[in-house]
């Protein structure tokens, strides 16, 4: 047989690309700067949390981490960037909730679910039911009783068609047997202002911008959209608790990489994020944010990703809901 310069040449790749040698650039991970892409613009929870997390990672791992935003399309366009980037251990995706529910409300997406793998789960960001102080109702059955009333239900505020908010709210007025209308608000400000000047009943947010409201006795916190009482707000019975055991809902982040990157970064990565989410300063600045610290395994965040997605999809098709 005829050795050819390319069969020559194909050979000795081959023999570089083996076992040894990658395994030594595996162990010798991150050796450059690492992006870490955030589907959010700056400033919110998402952008805070990681930007926190990152100069943590970098810290740790003797490597700059940086934070690249890539807002737009409802976490669409990063999660793209990062299912087709390469699987070399050097992008990886600070992903939101969205990313459940993005095929239910978009159909077709130009990624596939398979193009992307769970690192590392990293933190939740509990709902408050909020409603202004001034409304005719104080509590939950008030709030259902008020609706039922109405011929048109309940008037709902969120940050956008499919958020999470939205979908919580949908869950309650379904489990609630109450008509509901969700009238999406660029941002929380938005629709606080609806909410304070009573053109809207109610809404599902986080705690942080909500603060200042409740404490200055302007808004009113009827319940958590979570299993248990949140630690940020503890005296916020959950909806569970109320007759809703359903009404479970946050929004929520955490790290995933291309599907091609191997798994000895993958596990280091995960290790690194759930030791750096342990240290008390990093989660006291994470509380102050209004967020929840949870880690787990690339498996357990894989699971909870894939009940997300069952879940919401549920929802989303018996409530005809499109994404905008």
């Amino acid at each position: 047989m005829t050795i050819t310069r390319r069969t020559l040449l194909g050979t000795l790749a081959l023999s570089l690309s083996g076992f040894p040698f990658a395994a030594q650039a595996e162990d010798a991970w991150p050796s450059r700067l690492v992006r870490l892409i955030s589907p959010y613009g700056p400033g919110g929870s998402n952008d805070i949390s990681l930007r926190l997390l990152a100069e943590e990672l970098g810290r740790s791992l003797h490597q700059q981490f940086i934070v690249e935003n890539k807002p737009g399309a409802g976490t669409r366009i990063a999660n793209d960037l990062v299912a087709h980037a390469p699987g070399d251990g050097y992008t990886f995706l600070y992903v939101a909730a969205p990313y459940a529910t993005a095929e239910a409300l978009f159909g077709k997406l130009t990624y596939d679910r398979a193009d992307l793998q769970p690192v590392a789960m990293a933190v939740v960001a509990p709902l408050f039911l909020i409603i202004s102080a001034e409304a005719p109702f104080k509590t939950l059955p008030e709030l259902i009783a008020y609706g039922k009333s109405k011929p048109d239900g309940l008037t709902f505020a969120s940050p956008g068609a499919g958020s999470q908010p939205h979908l919580a709210g949908e869950l309650l007025f379904r489990d609630a047997g109450v008509k509901g209308l969700n009238i999406p608000f660029r941002g929380d400000a938005a629709s606080y202002t609806e909410l304070l000047a009573g053109r809207v009943d109610a809404t599902l947010t986080a705690l942080p911008t909500a603060l200042p409201y409740i404490q200055s006795g302007k808004f009113r916190v009827l319940g958590v959209a979570s299993s248990e009482r949140s630690p940020l707000y503890r005296q916020a019975p959950t909806l569970r608790e109320q007759g809703f055991p359903n009404v479970i809902a946050a929004g929520w982040f955490g790290f995933m990489a291309p599907a091609t990157t191997p798994r000895p970064i993958v596990d280091k990565l995960q290790a690194e994020v759930a030791r750096v989410l342990t240290e008390p300063a990093v989660k006291d600045r994470l509380t102050a944010q209004g967020l929840e610290v949870r880690t787990g395994t690339a498996a357990e965040f894989g699971q909870f990703i894939d009940n997300e997605t069952q879940r919401w999809s549920v929802l989303i098709r018996e409530a005809g809901l499109k994404g905008e």
